[in-house]
């Protein structure tokens, strides 16, 4: 297939360009800036196989999806600091990447009659409660404006698309970027000490391991919403934390607190992020691996 990913500069958009190449399928992987300088794993990407793209540009996206004729597009791009999107004079473009930018994508899909993933985010929930998120759930309550900015993604791809994929993630960590693991891990290294929350619930995603089950999806045809994390226990970002500087060897004492205690957040966070994935299994989809041992294979590969 002829698959066409957006925010390749991206953790997750990196990924799924490597399992595209791996299996064989032809990959063109956009981003908004000009130059083509990404490195990838498993084979040598030549430039005319990256296109420069801004999704806010409706008539730039419904000019390069025609002109590409892909079979499906993997939707990565987004707007994800969370705490930024906040800022008053950050929301109009929090809503014109993770809104607009999604509804322009799913038009050009429309029009091209091809098949698309849209990666949303357990976000678009308030949280409450302790009880899994179902796929399938309507009780859309998102508490800040990157969770809002999302579930109008969402609405977009649903309203206007037959042919789709919402997958719901969270607490995403990868190779190609910025994450909790990284943070977690440099703070250790720095310090004797690190606070970190015990009462947000859920549980990792490794980028690599949802990259191999995007693709799965891809070539299928089982549409819908569908949540995506790695298996394995819930649990709170303190005993993410704990493991993380367990597997890489540091010795920094990691003290709970609870969000209130914390602090230091613009944005809401949801206390609940339990995201049920049994619909994967219920439809044939092979579901990722335990947290501690995408954790360990992380930590591998960047060194640790």
């Amino acid at each position: 297939m002829k698959i066409f990913v957006t925010g390749v500069s991206g953790q997750l958009g990196y990924d799924v360009i490597n399992e595209l190449n791996k299996r064989g399928h032809q990959a063109i992987g956009s981003d908004i800036h000009p130059a083509f300088n990404y490195v990838y794993r498993n084979s040598e990407v030549s430039k005319n196989t990256y296109v420069q793209l801004d999704i806010t540009d409706k008539e730039a996206v419904k000019k390069v999806i025609a002109k590409i004729k892909p079979d499906a597009v993997v939707h990565c791009a987004a707007w994800t600091a969370v705490d930024l999107a906040e800022d008053k004079d950050k929301r109009d473009t929090v809503f014109g990447i993770n809104a607009d930018g999604t509804k322009y994508i799913s038009q050009a899909c429309k029009n091209n009659n091809c098949k698309m993933i849209y990666i949303s985010t357990d976000y678009v929930f308030d949280g409450h409660g302790n009880k899994p998120w179902q796929p399938d759930c309507k009780d859309y309550n998102p508490l800040n404006i990157y969770g809002k900015s999302k579930l109008k993604g969402e609405l977009a791809v649903s309203n206007i698309l037959d042919k789709y994929f919402i997958v719901r993630i969270a607490w995403v960590f990868g190779v190609n970027g910025k994450n909790f693991v990284k943070t977690m891990l440099d703070i250790g290294k720095k310090y004797n000490s690190v606070k970190v929350v015990n009462d947000q619930i859920g549980t990792p995603t490794y980028t690599f391991d949802l990259a191999r089950l995007l693709v799965d999806m891809l070539e299928s045809d089982k549409y819908g919403y569908y949540h995506v994390t790695n298996e394995g226990e819930y649990i709170s970002w303190y005993d993410f934390t704990c493991e993380i500087l367990k597997q890489a060897g540091i010795k920094t004492e990691v003290i709970p607190v609870t969000t209130e205690e914390y602090g230091n957040s613009k944005a809401a966070r949801p206390f609940n992020s339990r995201l049920d994935k049994s619909k994967l299994i219920e439809n044939g989809f092979t579901p990722l691996p335990i947290w501690q041992d995408a954790l360990k294979r992380y930590l591998r590969e960047i060194g640790y």
